[in-house]
């Protein structure tokens, strides 16, 4: 066996330890990693720099910006007054409320930009309410990535298998939106089951706060306005980034340039969270040494196997579990760029549709598997972080595989019932 192909899983297998350990911060373990790979020259450092994936360190470091100007202008404040007096400050409605919001907005925009935005939010309101916000943004980073999975644009997989398949926004959204509008009530559930009856904030917090004006928050219309503005565009820019022929990253970075126009204080950069940004490019880089000496490949080809001696059911099954493993421990993007054409070659005459909706539940829903499965994970727990609260790996996954198995549960159902021309 390729002593490259040894050596990059075993650095992918001790950075993942490292961090469920969380004695050493995640972004030095992988920092660490990628320089250990580059350095042994498993990975060349041109190669190094093609495997990160600038759209979403782009997109990460626009929305930082776009989120962390807003925040000057007393609008989130505003928004977590009016939200918890909505709820009547009842933490456990508080929970489903922006769940729910999290779930619906992620169909639309993608889950790095809902993340932030209710993240910050969210540390505002429990804040106020003396609450811990992790329950809270663990619930907001789950149902991001299991309403992003809904639509075409919700997740970069979608949109990369949408492109190879030849499916648009109308088949993702009438195949898999109803599966969604199934899952997504089981989902709440069971996070409220886990955390909705056990928060109790204060009494006289909640009081208080209900006492407040939303209003009188607001410390810069102006520069709300503007902000309001730019932040629209940005996020029109999303939904229509296909026509535009521009990525979410270039849009994301384009606005928070017109927007540091207004407001350019040297504090907007100091609240940018460069750890996560730094995290994320050594873990691409990571990820790109294992997926250079073919490990992905491997399994792609142990599944073409399996094409040959089971039915087309079994297929399907093998390759939503494999997708959706495999998507909790690396990161769905280059997962899914490997897959492609391994699911081009094994497709029927005529094409099955069934291996593509397959490929895109898997790799979309299992990045609830693990803290580090999806962006909008990581994103919520550095927003803890900077809160002074610590959003661990071991607590996310528990929680996040439990999801992670329900749905594959109902996606499996789903998949077989597709296969037997119930729908």
């Amino acid at each position: 066996m390729d002593w490259k192909l040894i050596f990059s899983v075993s650095v992918l297998m001790l950075t993942y330890a490292l961090i469920i350990w969380e004695r050493i911060p995640r972004v030095v373990t992988a920092l660490l990693g990628a320089s250990a790979l580059v350095g042994c020259h498993v990975i060349s450092q041109k190669e190094a720099f093609n495997s990160i994936d600038f759209n979403v360190i782009s997109l990460l470091f626009g929305m930082m910006i776009l989120v962390n100007i807003l925040s000057h202008t007393g609008l989130l404040n505003c928004i977590a007054i009016w939200a918890a007096k909505s709820t009547d400050g009842s933490p456990g409605k508080l929970l489903l409320a922006f769940s729910t919001l999290s779930g619906f907005l992620s169909a639309f925009l993608d889950n790095v930009t809902t993340v932030l935005l209710l993240g910050t939010i969210t540390c505002v309101i429990t804040r106020k309410l003396k609450l811990n916000p992790v329950p809270f943004l663990i619930c907001e980073a789950i149902c991001s990535n299991v309403g992003g999975t809904a639509t075409l644009i919700g997740d970069p997989p979608n949109i990369m298998i949408g492109s190879a398949a030849g499916l648009d926004f109308y088949a993702f959204l009438i195949t898999l939106g109803p599966l969604i509008i199934i899952i997504f009530p089981v989902v709440l559930a069971t996070l409220y089951c886990l955390y909705g009856q056990n928060l109790k904030g204060s009494a006289a917090a909640s009081k208080e706060l209900l006492s407040l004006s939303a209003r009188d928050e607001i410390k810069d219309r102006p520069l709300m306005i503007k902000s309001l503005c730019i932040i629209s565009l940005v996020v029109l820019g999303f939904m229509f980034h296909g026509a535009l022929n521009l990525e979410a990253g270039t849009i994301a970075v384009a606005g928070a340039a017109a927007l540091l126009i207004f407001e350019h204080k040297k504090n907007i950069w100091d609240d940018v969270e460069w750890t996560t940004i730094f995290f994320f490019i050594g873990l691409y880089i990571i990820v790109g040494a294992v997926e250079s000496t073919g490990v992905l490949r491997l399994a792609g080809q142990e599944l073409l196997r399996i094409v040959h001696s089971h039915s087309p059911i079994a297929v399907s099954m093998a390759l939503l579990w494999l997708s959706a493993l495999f998507s909790a421990v690396i990161d769905n993007i280059p997962y899914t760029a490997t897959m492609i054409p391994i699911v081009e070659t094994i497709q029927t005459t005529p094409p099955n549709n069934t291996l593509w909706w397959a490929l895109s539940l898997g790799a979309c829903l299992g990045g609830n598997g693990s803290l580090i499965g999806a962006t909008a994970n990581v994103v919520a727990a550095d927003i803890a972080h900077a809160n002074g609260e610590k959003l661990g790996f071991a607590e996310f996954t528990a929680v996040g595989m439990i999801i992670t198995l329900e749905t594959l549960i109902l996606c499996s159902i789903y998949l077989y019932l597709m296969h037997k021309g119930f729908f």
